[in-house]
């Protein structure tokens, strides 16, 4: 769904949601990633290479094909991911950076069930409404309200 950042610890957040559900799965992130995240979201085209456009740069020059990201387990507050490449090659990876990566690789993200019972949050129909709030801060949210170096 987007980023945003959590008051009043100032943390910025991403929320994915369930495509065929009613749980979302909040995770905590930093204020880079969530710009990189933010940036893809909004088709922002930075005038040098992100680390993530790098990666992807490099994934495209040496025709390695990312298949998809997996939201993999969640220990104590801290989420980890697995990239999937098309030859069957899997590198651990932060869901962050994993999230960002497919943003701009047209890459489908993946949360296993296991993930989502221990940290998934479900938000019935009548609480949708708040969802929607979140989705139009996400529609007036800019990079720039992550910048790690803000009060």
């Amino acid at each position: 769904m987007g980023v945003r950042v959590e008051m009043p610890s100032n943390q910025p957040i991403v929320l994915l949601r369930e495509v065929s559900g009613e749980r979302y799965l909040p995770i905590w992130i930093g204020a880079v990633e969530a710009t990189a995240i933010a940036f893809a979201q909004q088709g922002v085209v930075p005038p040098r290479p992100l680390t993530h456009d790098l990666l992807k740069d490099v994934l495209e020059a040496t025709g390695n094909e990312l298949s998809e990201v997996r939201i993999t387990d969640v220990r104590y507050g801290v989420f980890f991911a697995t990239l999937v490449f098309a030859s069957g090659v899997e590198v651990s990876a932060r869901p962050s950076d994993s999230i960002a990566l497919a943003l701009r690789t047209g890459t489908r993200i993946l949360c296993s069930e296991a993930v989502l019972d221990e940290a998934g949050l479900a938000v019935p129909a009548e609480q949708e409404d708040e969802v929607e709030k979140f989705r139009e801060f996400l529609d007036h949210v800019t990079p720039e309200d992550f910048d790690a170096h803000e009060g």
